[in-house]
This record gives C-alpha cells, structure tokens and sequence, in this order.
C-alpha cells in the first residue's frame, strides 16, 4: 500500500477533548506526521485553539469567544483552551496544518501569522482555510504552505489558483473521486482529504491516490498503513 500522510484532525478527540495540548501530544504518540488544529483569537487578539465561534459545545460555556480576553478564557475552562503558542511549543518539531475556520479577519490572520514567526515554526506549518481567508494568508505570508479547502467537486477557478497559490488542495472526503484525483494531480497539486474515521474510507482514499489524510482516528489509519 502506497505511503500517505497521516494528518491527526484536532489531535486524538476520541481520547481527549479536541484541540488540547494532551490530544496534540495523543495524536503524535499515536503515529501522526503531523497535527492539524483550529486557531481563532480573543478579543485581546491571542490566537488560542478553537473550532468554534463559541464555548459552549465543549466547554458548556455559552460565552463567544470575540468577546473574552485570554485571561477570561483561561479561568472559563480552567487553562484548558491553550494559546497558539503553546500548541507549537508542545508539538515540537512535527509538522502542523492550522486551520482557520470563520469569516476572513485580515487583522487575525496577521496575528496568527505573527505567533508562528515568533515561535520559528514557519518551516513546519500550512495553513488550510476557506478561500477568501486563505487569500488573506497569502496577501501576508508570500512563502507560507497553502491546503486550499474546496467544498465542492468543481475545480476551483484558475484566477482563484492563481491568488492563492496553494501546495495542497484540500476536500471533504466523500467527493474525492478518481477523475479528481487525476485533475488535481495533473494540475500540480498534492491531494488531501478530510475527515474519514473508518478503515474502509481511509482504503478507499489511498486507493484513489491521495496524498495526505486528515482524520479523527490517526491510530487507524496508522494502523491501515502498517498492515493494510
């Protein structure tokens, strides 16, 4: 079976809660080659690790996280939501996809941005985000790694490719096909795919040709990887 890479989504969130440094820490002792976690910011502009807009799916705090400090937020969830900066510290090394859910914020992005180069992480680390955001990152990072997602079957517009620049075309994994395999590909691109969670997908995937696989259950596809 052909190598692809393991990509551990939010860590490893069927063993600790999604986005926490010890789900970062899970997902690479699992046998990730890389992490792939969300960033949004604070009111007071610190990037911290959160999918959503707001606390109350995983902290049960019905509070938006625009309107919280860094300070306000620690003692919400007891230090658990960690900073951007933390999240790098603590996975050393490895390679990391930061996603960036949310509208575009050009004055976010920089601050993201600006937490990488200060922690001197810009070799390890890509970028995957909506199409208008991701502009954004390019606008701000002329050499960053780009995982453009796309959301649909049809290919995105060459003006957009263009802009961007992405390495990495990044899909929702039901619609990778072969035909778009072999497009995407073609074109010059890597192929990712997210997020599969079953043996049988993560089969079907690298049977297709996908270059990089992005999921809640890096164990198994690890596992897949060593004995297919």
């Amino acid at each position: 079976m052909r190598t692809v890479t393991a990509v551990a989504h939010r860590g490893a969130p069927y063993r600790h809660r999604e986005n926490t440094l010890d789900s970062l820490r899970a997902g690479l002792q699992l046998g990730a080659d890389a992490v792939e976690f969300d960033v949004r910011t604070t009111r007071d502009g610190v990037p911290v690790l959160l999918h959503d807009s707001t606390l109350n799916r995983l902290w049960e705090q019905d509070r938006p996280l625009s309107a919280l400090s860094a300070a306000e937020l620690r003692g919400l969830t007891a230090d658990g939501v960690p900073t951007l900066a933390d999240a790098l510290l603590t996975t050393e090394d490895s390679r990391v996809m930061v996603d960036l859910p949310g509208a575009a914020d050009p004055r976010a992005v920089r601050q993201v941005l600006g937490v990488v180069r200060e922690c001197e992480a810009e070799e390890r680390v890509y970028y995957s985000a909506d199409p208008a955001t991701l502009l954004v990152v390019r606008a701000a990072a002329p050499t960053a790694e780009i995982a453009l997602t796309w959301k649909t079957s049809a290919p995105p517009r060459p003006a957009l490719l263009e802009a961007v620049r992405p390495r990495w075309l990044n899909y929702r994994f039901g619609l990778i096909t072969h035909a778009l395999a072999d497009r995407v590909h073609r074109d010059g691109y890597l192929l990712s795919a997210w997020t599969p969670d079953t043996r049988r997908s993560m089969r079907r995937l690298i049977d297709l040709g996908v270059d990089s696989i992005t999921t809640n259950r890096v164990d198994a596809l690890c596992a897949l990887r060593r004995h297919p």
